[in-house]
């Protein structure tokens, strides 16, 4: 088969400071290129070191898309594009159009689409793709995949076992996003609330609840209610413990490894609300072969 012949699968995620000497310049280009202040900085360097000193999130990324590789064979090519971390978005449709790929798939390891997050993503790949004179078809959303659901729905019925305690309370969670979302009718909440109902019927949850986490540091309102927020709520209804299924996140990073495993574990701990969370899928085979499937249907 001829290189022209290859469809290309360009894989974004959000990327992360490669070593802690790459926060500073990774934060700058997540601010959109405003330096952080001292106070913001020590911040994220914080929660770095509290998860080891930088994120697993390239070397997850990495796995998934090997992963995503060899479960698609012969006539795909996959390559990475970080939005804010290289290898780039742009870098990833570069080197695709340099190996003679005119066909791209954009697939972001996300599995809800919001003109905040997926759209932002698309926009820049649309861009790249253009200058380099190829097609580029963006997948908008997977988050109703039937294998990411059953794989979730695995990982519930595991911890709900494990934690072993009654009542618990299963709450599915995304990445907060800016309030302004709702008034321009955008379906991010709704694909969550879509995803935690398929998830909660496949495993059979009658007890569950969807929230937000990792809101951003920003003046501006954004979606809740937050899941630290909805802690001391559960334990005030007699709720013995909680299950977190991070539904919008697919690697371990910052917003799993810090914000999960550190802070609201802690939070948990004090209300004395006994706390699990539903594995990352990372580069689980099965993983990896749905998302093959879901860049198959839009070659």
């Amino acid at each position: 088969m001829t290189e022209a012949a290859v469809t290309g699968v360009l894989l974004m995620a959000y990327g992360t400071p490669a070593t802690p000497d790459d926060i500073e310049a990774y934060y700058t280009h997540v601010r959109r290129g405003r330096p952080p202040t001292e106070e913001q900085l020590a911040d994220l360097r914080r929660r770095y070191e509290a998860i080891g000193g930088t994120s697993p999130l390239l070397e997850r990324t990495q796995e998934q898309a090997a992963g995503i590789q060899a479960a698609l064979g012969d006539g795909f090519r996959v390559e990475l594009g970080m939005k804010h971390a290289p290898p780039f978005i742009e870098d990833g449709v570069a080197a695709l159009a340099a190996a003679g790929i005119t066909r791209i798939v954009g697939l972001v390891l996300a599995p809800h689409y919001s003109v905040l997050s997926v759209g932002e993503y698309a926009k820049r790949a649309e861009a790249a793709a253009a200058e380099a004179g190829v097609g580029l078809t963006m997948v908008s959303s997977w988050h109703l995949a039937p294998g990411y659901v059953d794989l979730l729905a695995g990982f519930v019925r595991r911890e709900l076992d494990r934690l072993g305690a009654d009542p618990v309370e299963v709450v599915f969670t995304a990445h907060s996003l800016p309030v302004r979302i709702l008034d321009m009718g955008d379906p991010y909440p709704d694909q969550l609330a879509e995803t935690a109902k398929a998830v909660a019927d496949e495993a059979g949850v009658n007890r569950w609840s969807v929230g937000w986490q990792s809101a951003g540091r920003t003046p501006e309102p954004w979606i809740g209610p937050d899941l630290l927020e909805i802690l001391p709520t559960l334990a005030e209804a007699g709720v013995a413990g909680v299950v977190v299924c991070a539904a919008g996140f697919v690697s371990d990073h910052l917003e799993v490894l810090y914000d999960l495993d550190v802070e609201a574990r802690a939070a948990a701990d004090e209300l004395g609300l006994a706390f699990s969370r539903t594995p990352s899928p990372n580069a689980d085979p099965s993983f990896c072969a749905t998302l093959a499937g879901v860049v198959r249907s839009h070659a």
